[in-house]
C-alpha cells in the first residue's frame, strides 16, 4: 500500500510524520462530531417511541385490570341472583364496595371470594378506582355509595386512540 507524500516534505521525514499525525487527529475530531450528531438524532427519534410504548403498556394494564374488576362484579351479581348469599335491600345484587369482592362473603360457612386483590390503577398509581352504582347517572363522576355497578379509572388523561380513560 502506498501513501502519497507531499513533494515539499519528501526530504524531511520528521515533518511528514507531524503533519500526518495532525491530519489523523483532525479526522478523528470530525468523526467524533459526526458520530455524536448521529447519536443525538437517533436518541431524539427513540425517546418519543419509548414514551408511546410505555403509554401503550399502561393502557393494556388498565384494560386488563378493568376486565378483572368487572368480571369479579359480574360473578358477585350472578351469585347474588342465584341467592347464594343474602344481599342488602336496594343493592340490586351488586357488591357494596371493592373490599367485599376481596374479603368475600359467607356462603354456608365458607368464604366465597371474587377477587384476590384490588389492582393498582396503572394511570394513577393508586388502588382508588372511580365507581358507579346502579342508581347513578351514566355520565356521573360521583358515586352514591349504594353498590358498585361499574368501575373506571380516575385519570382524566386521553388515550392513544383519542378517548378518555375514564370512559373505558
Amino acid at each position: 500500500m502506498q501513501f502519497a507524500i507531499d513533494k515539499n516534505l519528501a526530504g524531511d521525514p520528521r515533518r511528514a510524520g507531524q503533519i500526518f499525525r495532525r491530519r489523523a487527529l483532525g479526522f478523528t475530531l470530525i468523526e467524533l462530531i459526526v458520530a455524536t450528531a448521529i447519536l443525538v438524532i437517533l436518541t431524539s427519534l427513540a425517546v418519543p417511541m419509548a414514551r408511546v410504548t410505555i403509554k401503550r403498556t399502561k393502557e393494556r394494564e388498565l384494560r386488563a385490570d378493568l376486565w378483572e374488576l368487572r368480571d369479579a362484579i359480574d360473578r358477585y351479581k350472578d351469585a347474588a341472583d342465584r341467592s347464594a348469599f343474602q344481599t342488602k335491600v336496594g343493592s340490586e345484587g351488586y357488591p357494596p364496595d371493592l373490599d367485599t369482592l376481596v374479603n368475600g362473603v359467607d356462603v354456608g360457612g365458607k368464604k366465597l371470594k371474587f377477587l384476590r386483590r384490588i389492582p393498582v390503577d396503572p394511570m394513577t398509581g393508586s388502588k382508588e378506582w372511580g365507581m358507579r352504582s346502579m342508581q347513578d347517572d351514566p355520565d356521573s363522576d360521583s358515586w352514591d355509595g349504594n353498590n358498585i355497578f361499574d368501575v373506571h379509572t380516575k385519570s382524566t388523561d386521553t388515550a392513544l386512540d383519542g378517548t378518555k380513560y375514564k370512559d373505558w
